[in-house]
């Protein structure tokens, strides 16, 4: 009878002992499910600019001109960039002209293979050979094909544009069309397209760098431009008569 007693003891314990094991491991585990929703509801109301939700790698595209907007390769970035720069300063600061310094590297090329082909009995080396340009018939009509796609979806979008069913996207078009009109008045096409490239390649990866800030201030300029909107809306916008729907039976 007392080790009966004594074993229905222990069992009673045990199963205290596995009761309280059990009862941590379930408080644990909603913990970390209830930890988790907290985390997924707090990535859900971070703002993004321009409401991103990819990195901006793949907003870029990805792949190799992505990698070369963001630093990936700091050689080739740099050297793409240290290109254009002197294209600039060639054709800009210097004055260079295009069809000029075409002139001058084919009379360049032209020397050089001149004289590699009259010292090549001396120095005992081949002629140069010069390569030929071969395009793959698919790879052209692929790219024909997509600019042909592109262009008509600019022009569908301008359509649409035009036709004002979407006021404040008429409105934005309009007020960017007038500043880069404005920055065309102010520079050259070479000169804009420099500084596009500068801005590509400059603000992509500082966005990435500082991504948190950046959207933080941008919410709350966003927040301060709908407010200005509404009330713009409300004095101007919402007096403009509008035309009959399209929906309006006749």
């Amino acid at each position: 009878m007392a080790a009966e007693h004594e074993e229905s003891v222990v069992e009673s314990v045990m199963d205290k002992i596995s009761d309280k094991l059990h009862s941590r491991g379930g408080s644990s585990s909603s913990s970390s499910d209830s930890d988790g929703e907290r985390t997924a509801a707090v990535k859900a109301k971070i703002y993004r600019l321009l409401g991103r939700e990819k990195p901006v790698h793949s907003v870029l595209g990805g792949g190799k001109p992505a990698d070369l907007f963001l630093w990936r390769n700091k050689k080739i970035s740099a050297g793409v960039l240290a290109g254009a720069t002197a294209i600039w300063l060639l054709f800009e600061v210097m004055d260079y002209h295009l069809l000029t310094l075409l002139c001058h590297c084919i009379i360049l090329t032209l020397a050089i293979l001149f004289l590699w082909s009259n010292a090549s009995t001396f120095i005992n080396k081949s002629p140069p050979n010069i390569p030929e340009v071969k395009i793959p018939e698919d790879l052209a009509v692929n790219v024909a094909r997509s600019l042909r796609f592109e262009i008509n979806r600019g022009f569908a979008t301008l359509r649409e544009i035009g036709q004002g069913h979407d006021l404040k996207k008429f409105l934005i078009v309009i007020a960017g069309l007038w500043i880069l009109s404005v920055l065309g008045s102010c520079c050259n096409f070479l000169t804009l397209f420099y500084i596009v490239f500068m801005v590509l390649y400059t603000v992509p990866v500082l966005y990435e760098k500082y991504e948190d800030k950046i959207d933080a201030f941008g919410e709350k300029a966003m927040i301060e431009l709908k407010k200005y909107y509404a009330i713009f809306d409300e004095k101007c916008l919402s007096k403009i008569p509008k035309g009959p729907s399209k929906n309006k039976k006749h």
